[in-house]
């Protein structure tokens, strides 16, 4: 014979002040707890506990001392456990994470994405309570800490419209094709390849600018100072660059098809490719690492405004934020032991 069982599962509710009301009239007549769990639909256990909790020991005026189970009584003290029965936030649970967060994302050159710090302190505090990355930023949004949105420059200009979607078409050919790129250099799997590109101040050949080269596998990035971007001084540049180390170093080069590049294809020591025309995604460590080079010098400013001290600082925070990819290691980390190996 098949037995039936019951599997719903119930969920707890707590008893009404009108309940209170019924168990004192109840355990008043002398009605057991079983009796008056029964009456109420309730687990026996619930009713003991609500009996001892609201229970007082009054004196009557012949002295003697009697208990009795108030329903007002026992009702104020439920009342009282709630306000007291609520979760802490965050802020409350872990003020010091807060207060160290808002001093590195304020840092001149910070070093920290609001990602990379909350992943760093659960690895150096894992007994400690610890925010989410989305739970900051839902905290910035609310203006619930010393932190706000402008101080995060990347938020911000996330939000930036998007173009027209409108494809330009262009025939220019510097090299190689980023089609023809190894395997190797397009998985990240080998040290060795290298994205780059120019970060410009004001918008003017003889201005001076910024080349910087991004590793693909450990996202590391060099910035170098160029005092034009005529196409003569690239080169020279980028020449300069991969003389300075073995070919296990400077494997691949991959550049845009901006005038600028236009001389890489006479580059010696390595293999130069180039993007398709329009197509920055195909750089994409490269630019985005540019685009977090930004916060330390912004567009429309010239580089000659900033000193080789300050682009150096800039360059040494990128490199020592701890990457969400890397298990929050950083790249200067992975570029050492790729080098040491």
């Amino acid at each position: 014979m098949t037995q039936s069982k019951d599997i719903i599962k119930r969920s707890y509710k707590q008893l009404s002040s009108e309940e209170r009301g019924q168990i004192q009239s109840l355990y008043a007549d002398h009605y057991s707890i079983r009796a008056i769990a029964k009456r109420l639909a309730r687990d026996p256990s619930t009713i003991s506990r609500e009996i001892k909790r609201g229970t007082v020991t009054q004196m009557s005026s012949y002295g003697v001392f009697t208990e009795c189970y108030f329903a007002d009584t026992s009702q104020i003290q439920y009342e009282q456990r709630r306000l007291k029965c609520h979760r802490k936030s965050m802020l409350e649970h872990n003020p010091e994470f807060f207060e160290q967060l808002a001093i590195v994302l304020k840092a001149k050159f910070r070093v920290h994405s609001v990602d990379s710090f909350v992943g760093s302190y659960k690895q150096d505090h894992p007994a400690e309570y610890c925010p989410a990355t989305p739970t900051v930023y839902r905290y910035i949004d609310r203006g619930l800490l010393t932190v706000a949105n402008i101080d995060l420059p990347q938020k911000v200009s996330r939000h930036a419209k998007p173009g027209s979607g409108h494809v330009r078409q262009n025939k220019k050919v510097l090299g190689d094709s980023i089609e023809q790129r190894p395997a190797a250099a397009n998985d990240r799997s080998e040290f060795g390849h290298w994205e780059g590109d120019l970060v410009k101040g004001k918008r003017t050949s003889d201005q001076p600018a910024l080349l910087t080269l991004t590793e693909r596998m450990t996202r590391y990035e060099a910035v170098i100072r160029i005092p034009n971007y005529h196409a003569a001084t690239c080169k020279a540049v980028v020449q300069q660059f991969v003389d300075k180390f073995d070919d296990s170093v400077v494997k691949s080069l991959t550049f845009d098809n901006g005038a600028e590049f236009s001389s890489l294809n006479e580059v010696t020591g390595t293999h130069l490719y180039f993007a398709h025309p329009y197509t920055p995604s195909e750089r994409g460590s490269n630019e985005h690492l540019n685009g977090l080079l930004r916060e330390f010098i912004p567009k429309g400013r010239s580089i000659g405004d900033f000193s080789d001290e300050h682009i150096e600082r800039a360059t040494a925070a990128l490199n020592q934020r701890p990457r969400k990819i890397f298990g929050y290691k950083s790249a200067n980390e992975f570029m050492t032991a790729q080098l040491l190996a």
